[in-house]
Order: C-alpha cells, then sequence, then structure tokens
C-alpha cells in the first residue's frame, strides 16, 4: 500500500499528524506493506528566503490571536511527545527543504527521507535551526543519511527545482488546500492531524478494499 502525505516542514500540524499517522501504522497488521512517500505542500510559498522570528510573523499575519493559536498547538504537539519551541522558531521559505526530500526520497528510498522529514521538523519547532540556510540543511541532510557533497552540490544547483515546483502545483491541482493530507493508494484521502485510530481504521478499509 502507497501512502502518499502532503505536506510542509513548516506545519506544526503536519508534525503533529505525521506522529499520529506512525503510532497508528505500528498497531496496523499489514505495516511491512506499506510505503510512506512525503510529498511537497507549501503553506506560504510567498514566505521570504531570510528567515524572520516566527511568532513575529504569525502576529504580522493573525495579529493578538496568534499567541493563543501556538499554545493549542504546542498543547497538541506536547500529547505526541513533540516539544515546540515557538519563540525560537524562524520562519522561513521551504522550497529548499522540499527539494531535499525528493532527493532523499529518490537516491535513498522512504526510510531516508521519512529520517530526514523528522529532523526537518525537529529543526523548525524544537531548534530554532534555520531550514532556509543551506549550510544548515546540508547538516541534516548528513545526519539523516545523504551524502554531505552530495547535498551541498544538489542544492547549489537547480536539481529539483522544476520537480518540486511543479509536484506543489499538482497537489493544488488535485484539490488539496490543507496539509496534512494523506493520500492511500491515489484513491483515498485523510485530511489533518487525526487521531492514530482513524488512521488506523483508514489503513484497514483501505487494505481491505484493495484486497
Amino acid at each position: 500500500m502507497l501512502v502518499e502525505v502532503y505536506s510542509d516542514v513548516a506545519c506544526p500540524w503536519c508534525y503533529i499528524g505525521e506522529r499520529r499517522f506512525a503510532k497508528a501504522l505500528q498497531r496496523f497488521e499489514g505495516r511491512d506493506d506499506v510505503e510512506v512517500v512525503f510529498r511537497p505542500y507549501q503553506l506560504d510559498p510567498s514566505a521570504p528566503a531570510k528567515s524572520v522570528p516566527l511568532l513575529d510573523a504569525l502576529t504580522r499575519k493573525f495579529g493578538p490571536n496568534a499567541a493563543q493559536m501556538m499554545e493549542r498547538v504546542t498543547g497538541a504537539a506536547a500529547g505526541e511527545g513533540i516539544s515546540m519551541r515557538m519563540d525560537r522558531a524562524r520562519s522561513v521559505n521551504t522550497l529548499d527543504a522540499h527539494r531535499l526530500l525528493r532527493l532523499a526520497e529518490r537516491e535513498h528510498g522512504p526510510a531516508v527521507q521519512r529520517a530526514l522529514v523528522d529532523r526537518l521538523f525537529a529543526a523548525y519547532f524544537t531548534d530554532g535551526g534555520d531550514i532556509g540556510d543551506r549550510a544548515q540543511l546540508v547538516s541534516i541532510a548528513a545526519a539523516a543519511g545523504i551524502d554531505r557533497a552530495r547535498a551541498e552540490a544538489y542544492l547549489a544547483s537547480g536539481e529539483g527545482l522544476a520537480e518540486v515546483t511543479a509536484e506543489i502545483e499538482e497537489a493544488r491541482s488535485l484539490g488539496i488546500t490543507a496539509v496534512p493530507t494523506f493520500v492511500f493508494e491515489g484513491k483515498y484521502a485523510v485530511s489533518g492531524a487525526q487521531e492514530p485510530e482513524l488512521f488506523l481504521e483508514a489503513l484497514r478499509e483501505v487494505a481491505r478494499d484493495e484486497g
């Protein structure tokens, strides 16, 4: 079974949803036959290439409600064992991060891609990292198992840019307007950071339907 996860590494609910789905997958009887691949989506394609404090960016966008929104999401994250430090987080364009995720999946496979996405989420939401900074991206990629020289050369070139941009547009053409969205076998979609029980039910239903 193929599960495609449309997400953005700057999306807190994508981080939470990925954790909840992973819990469901561990309980799924057919987990050894499930391949999980992350697909690109950008919540804010206009985000700057140079990072700025996330709280400042959110306050400009949502006004005084930003702090309350962050309390809600950090509380939900804590319930999944995730420590979100919004006071450290830096808002930045995620296109290069998505390019790296494509490289990981194409040249190393889903397991390395999953390791990379976990490290990108942690860098953004917990460690105060700048995932728009290519030197930091190279270090994150190397920690996930990607050759450092390959990652550095890849990011310095335009490789993968057109393909990732096309995949983001394709997601929108498929009707995906919010993330995370989990697409099972290219047919069935579950949107949002649902509870593990719902994901487990979806996995079982798709397995039955696909026989």
